[in-house]
C-alpha cells in the first residue's frame, strides 16, 4: 500500500524572531522537536515519529519558545537527542518516499543538516532522496479559510473533530495529525492533491 510522510518542526525562537526572519545575532532556527506521521492513500495514520533534540548554539530554551510550544528545558535536557542522530533517524523514517509539510519546514531541516555537518557530525541517509513538498499554497487555495492559519489549527478552521493525538498546536506531532485530518477531509469532499504532486508515493491525484 502506498504511503507518504507528513512532518512538522518546532525550532528555537524568541519574541519578534519570526517577524525579523531570525536575523538577530545568534538567533538560529535550531530544531528542538520533530514530529511525523506516515499515512496511507486514505490519509489514515499508520505510523508516528516524535523526538526532541538538544540545540547546540542556543542550548537554553527561551521562555517565549517554552510558552509557545509547551516544551520545557528539563524535557530537552533529559530526553533530547544529539541533532545528527535525530536528523538521521527522521530521514530513515522517511524511507526515501514523499514527505509533506505545511510550509517550508524542509528549508529549516536543510539548515540544521548543514550545521551538523559543519560541526563534523555524520548524517545518515540522504536529505535529497525523499521528495519534500510544501502543500500549504495548494491547501490554502482549495480551502481559502485556512489562509494565515497555522498547521495546528487546520482541523478547527475546517470545523473538524479534534485529532486524537496528545498535545496541542505548536506540538509537532499534534500539528502533523491536524494536517492529516485536513487532507483526509478534503479528500472525502472530492478535493485531492494535484496530479503529479505525489507521483513518487503512488497516492492518487485529482483536482
Amino acid at each position: 500500500m502506498p504511503t507518504f510522510v507528513i512532518f512538522d518542526l518546532e525550532y528555537t525562537t524568541w519574541p519578534g524572531a519570526m517577524e525579523q526572519d531570525w536575523s538577530a545575532p545568534g538567533q538560529l532556527r535550531e530544531i528542538v522537536q520533530i514530529g511525523a506521521v506516515r499515512v496511507d492513500e486514505e490519509y489514515s495514520v499508520v505510523e508516528e515519529y516524535d523526538t526532541l533534540l538538544r540545540p547546540v548554539v542556543n542550548p537554553r530554551l527561551s521562555p517565549f519558545f517554552t510558552t509557545l510550544t509547551g516544551i520545557d528545558q528539563r524535557s530537552v535536557d533529559r530526553d533530547g537527542l544529539p541533532p545528527a542522530r535525530a536528523l538521521s533517524d527522521f530521514l530513515a523514517f522517511c524511507r526515501g518516499g514523499a514527505v509533506l509539510s505545511y510550509g517550508n519546514d524542509m528549508l529549516v531541516l536543510g539548515e540544521n543538516i548543514g550545521w551538523a555537518r559543519a560541526r563534523g557530525e555524520k548524517i545518515e541517509h540522504s536529505a535529497l532522496t525523499p521528495g519534500f513538498l510544501n502543500v500549504r499554497p495548494w491547501l490554502n487555495a482549495v480551502a481559502p479559510a485556512t489562509a494565515g492559519v497555522n498547521s495546528g489549527r487546520l482541523w478547527q478552521t475546517l470545523g473538524l473533530p479534534r485529532p486524537a493525538a496528545p498535545g496541542d498546536e505548536h506540538s509537532a506531532l499534534f500539528d502533523c495529525h491536524s494536517i492529516a485530518t485536513a487532507l483526509r477531509h478534503l479528500s472525502g469532499t472530492g478535493v485531492t492533491l494535484p496530479d503529479g504532486l505525489l507521483r513518487v508515493s503512488g497516492v492518487r491525484g485529482g483536482s
